[in-house]
C-alpha cells in the first residue's frame, strides 16, 4: 500500500476496537473523565479571545506526553488509525495541541522538531507495548479492581510513563514527575497521586531488576500466555505463530513487530523520476537512505519521514511510499505495455499506480473497489503521479461485477483483503484489533473474491491472488481450495518475475519480514489454460 498526501489526510473510517481482556472502555468513560474536573474543561464552542487562549496555556504540561495521551485516546476509543495518525502528526504541532485543547481544556507551549519525534515514538511504542505495560500497572496496583476501573485517560498515562521508563530508558524521575503533573492538570490531585504511586514503585522494581514479569515455564499453554505479556501480541497470534513456525521463530516474528520501523520510497517512473534523482533529492534534504536490495525504483528511509512530507515529495508526485514486499507483487503481476488488467480490491491504490507506471504508456489498468471515497483517494494520487490516463476506476463490488461482465482480461490481480498479519510492525494498532474469528470470515470472503476475479481472466491470461498476510491458511490453503474448484487454472512459477530467495518450493512468492526485512507478503501466480 502506497502513502499520499491525500491518503493522509482523510479521516480514518475503520474503527479500532478495545481489547476487552486489557481494559473496558468506552466513550461515557471520557465524559466521565470532563466531568470530573470541570476546572479543565469548558462548554463553549465558539472561538476563543486571545486573552483566553493564553489563560488556558500550562507550561508546567509536557507537550508530547500531552499530545501523546490524546492520540492514544483517540486511536482506541476514537478509531483512528495509528500510522496515519502519526503521519499527520509530522509537522502539524498546531493541530495536535487543538486536539490536546478540546480533549483535556487547555494547551501546552508549543510542539518542537524534538516533541513531534517523541510522540510518534511514544504512542507507536505504547500501542505496541500495550499488553506488556499493562501488566506491569495491574501488578503494581493494589488490587486487580484499580486497574480494572481505571479511567481511559489515567491508563494512557501510566501507560505513557512505564514506556518511558522501561522501554525508552528516560530518566526516570523526570518521568515520574512530569507525568504526574499531567494527570493532576488533566484529571485531579488525587490521580496524580495514584500515577505517582505505581511510577516510583516500577523505579525501584526496575533499578533492582526485579519487575515483575511471567517466566516462561509450564504447558504450551501457559508459555504462550506468558510470551503474549513478554512480547505483547494477543495469546491467539502467539499459539498460531508457534503451531505453525515454532517457538524460536515466532519469537523473532515477534521481535520485528515490535521493532521501530523502516519505509520504503518508490521513484515515480510514470513521471520521469528515476532513482537516481529521487536519490538527489534526499541527499539535498540530508536524509539517510539506503538503495533496494530487489526492485531498482525503490530506496529504504529507516528517519526522516516527515521531512519528505514537508518538501512536498509526496504532494508533487515525485515518490510514493510503498513497502517492497508490495512492489515485488507487482513485479509478479508483470505489468507490459498494452495490456488490459484488472486491480480488484484497488484502492487507495498503491499497486494500481505503480503498475500504470509500468505500462510505458499503453495499455490500461481497470481499478475495482466497492469504496467510493477510497477510489476518489486513488483518483487524486494517480493524477499526482501522471497515470491517470491509464486508470479507469469502477465502483463496484468485484462479486457482481464479475456476474455481468462481459469483457475478459490479459491479467488479474486480486489483492484479497487479509488479516494484515505481515504488516503488524507498521500497523501498531493492528494486533488488538484481529480475533481468531476474523480468520474464518476473511477466508470466505477470499474464496468468494477468488472465484469472481477468475471470472475476469481471458483464457491464457493470468490471475495474480495476493494478500500481506504471512498466515498459510490465508495464502496456501486459498490458492490449493481455488484450484480445486478451477482446474482450468495452474501454478505459473514467480521465479522469473522476483529474486529467488522469495520463491517457495512451490513457485508462490513470499515475504519474510525476519528473513527479509520486509513486510510479509504472498503473491500466486495462475494462469488459465487456452
Amino acid at each position: 500500500m502506497s502513502i499520499s498526501v491525500a491518503q493522509v489526510a482523510s479521516p480514518p473510517t475503520i474503527l479500532v476496537s478495545v481489547d476487552t481482556q486489557t481494559h473496558k472502555a468506552s466513550s461515557k468513560l471520557i465524559k466521565r473523565t470532563h466531568k470530573s474536573n470541570t476546572s479543565v474543561s469548558s462548554k463553549r464552542k465558539v472561538p476563543r479571545s486571545p486573552l483566553d487562549r493564553t489563560q488556558k496555556l500550562n507550561l508546567q504540561v509536557s507537550p508530547h506526553r500531552a499530545v501523546s495521551a490524546v492520540r492514544l485516546m483517540r486511536i482506541e476509543l476514537g478509531g483512528a488509525f495509528a500510522d496515519l495518525l502519526n503521519e499527520k502528526g509530522k509537522g502539524s504541532g498546531d493541530n495536535e495541541m487543538a486536539y490536546v485543547e478540546r480533549s483535556l481544556g487547555f494547551r501546552t507551549k508549543a510542539l518542537d522538531d524534538r516533541d513531534l519525534r517523541l510522540v510518534t515514538d511514544v504512542v507507536g511504542g505504547t500501542i505496541r507495548w500495550r499488553r506488556y505495560l499493562d501488566h506491569l500497572i495491574c501488578s503494581l496496583c493494589h488490587d486487580e479492581n484499580t486497574f480494572r476501573s481505571m479511567e481511559p485517560l489515567l491508563l494512557q498515562i501510566l501507560r505513557i510513563g512505564v514506556y518511558e521508563i522501561v522501554k525508552l530508558d528516560m530518566p526516570p524521575y523526570a518521568v515520574v514527575d512530569e507525568n504526574v503533573t499531567l494527570a493532576k492538570v488533566a484529571l485531579r490531585p488525587g490521580a496524580g497521586n495514584l500515577v505517582n504511586g505505581i511510577l516510583r514503585k516500577l523505579v525501584r522494581v526496575k533499578e533492582n531488576n526485579s519487575l515483575p514479569l511471567p517466566k516462561l515455564e509450564g504447558d504450551d499453554r501457559a508459555q504462550a500466555r506468558a510470551l503474549a505479556i513478554l512480547y505483547s501480541h494477543p495469546v491467539w497470534m502467539v499459539r498460531r505463530w508457534t503451531k505453525y513456525l515454532g517457538q524460536e521463530e515466532a519469537i523473532k516474528l515477534m521481535v520485528w513487530n515490535n521493532s521501530q520501523p523502516s519505509f520504503s520510497l518508490r521513484a515515480n517512473n510514470g513521471k520521469g523520476v528515476t532513482r537516481v534523482d529521487l536519490v538527489t533529492q534526499l541527499n539535498l534534504l540530508k536524509i539517510p537512505h539506503e538503495l533496494s536490495l530487489h526492485l531498482d525504483d525503490f530506496i529504504r528511509v529507516k528517519t526522516g519521514l516527515q521531512n519528505v512530507i514537508l518538501a512536498g515529495l509526496l504532494k508533487e508526485g515525485v515518490c510514493a511510499v510503498q513497502d517492497e514486499s508490495a512492489g515485488l507483487v507487482v513485479s509478479v503481476v508483470d505489468p507490459r505495455p498494452g495490456e488490459s488488467i484488472v486491480d480488484c480490491c484497488a484502492a487507495p491504490g498503491g499497486k494500481t499506480i505503480y503498475m500504470a507506471s509500468r505500462l510505458s504508456g499503453q495499455g490500461m489498468v481497470y481499478a475495482i473497489d466497492i469504496n467510493k471515497g477510497r477510489l476518489r483517494i486513488l483518483t487524486e494520487t494517480a493524477k499526482s503521479h501522471q497515470v491517470n490516463s491509464f486508470i479507469t476506476t469502477i465502483e463496484a463490488d468485484l462479486r457482481l461485477f464479475a456476474d455481468s461482465n462481459v469483457v475478459n482480461y490479459d491479467k488479474v490481480l486480486l489483492d484479497a483483503p487479509c488479516s494484515g498479519l505481515g504488516v503488524l510492525s507498521k500497523r501498531a494498532d493492528l494486533r488488538w484489533n484481529r480475533r481468531l474469528e476474523d480468520l474464518e470470515q476473511l477466508k470466505n470472503l477470499q474464496d468468494e473474491l477468488f472465484d469472481a476475479a477468475s471470472l475476469l481472466v481471458k483464457p491464457g491470461g493470468v490471475l495474480i491472488y495476493s494478500t500481506c498476510s504471512i498466515d498459510p491458511e490465508e495464502n496456501e490453503e486459498r490458492v490449493d481450495a481455488f484450484l480445486l474448484r478451477h482446474p482450468e487454472f495452474c501454478i505459473d512459477p514467480a521465479d522469473r518475475f522476483v529474486p529467488s530467495d522469495f520463491i517457495t518450493k512451490r513457485g508462490f512468492y513470499s515475504s519474510d519480514p525476519v528473513k527479509h526485512s520486509l513486510d510479509g507478503s504472498f503473491a500466486a501466480r495462475l494462469v488459465r489454460a487456452l
